[in-house]
């Protein structure tokens, strides 16, 4: 078991290695559309990259049904493991919707033996989400 503070210490270093290893400006939040996010997501249990769709229920439906027209486009071109999740709880019992590609290895950010196996999964499955992204941003906001 490990303290918060070392936890925390550990969470820091994850993510400033990553940095280090593959310095580049993610998309992340700043997608341009209300609501649309792209997310890392790395803790003691797994590790996954996600497309957030969040904000008011107009804005998620929009989005949402766009998305469902454009999921043969992401499965078959970028992301074949891609699960689509129209109604998804956060920790925070927040919902939204949610397209994720999930890590299927055994990982934990407390286990320094995994981390380059995150990083390499990160930066593979964010660089073809944002590559989607960029493709059909214009059909995704028209």
């Amino acid at each position: 078991m490990f303290s918060k503070e070392e936890s925390r210490i550990l969470r820091q270093e994850f993510w400033t290695s990553f940095g280090k290893s593959f310095p580049r400006k993610w998309i992340l939040y700043d997608t341009k559309l209300k609501g649309f996010s792209f997310k890392f997501h790395f803790d003691t249990k797994s590790a996954l990259v996600a497309l957030d769709v969040e904000d008011d229920l107009e804005f998620r439906i929009k989005y949402w049904e766009k998305l469902e027209a454009l999921k043969s486009i992401l499965k078959d071109d970028f992301l074949p493991d891609a699960i689509f999740e129209e109604e998804y709880f956060l920790e925070n019992h927040k919902e939204v919707s949610r397209i994720y590609v999930s890590l299927n290895e055994k990982v934990s950010i407390h286990n320094k033996n995994t981390w380059q196996v995150v990083m390499e999964f990160f930066n593979e499955n964010m660089s073809l989400f944002e590559a989607f992204f960029e493709d059909y941003k214009d059909v995704i906001e028209g």
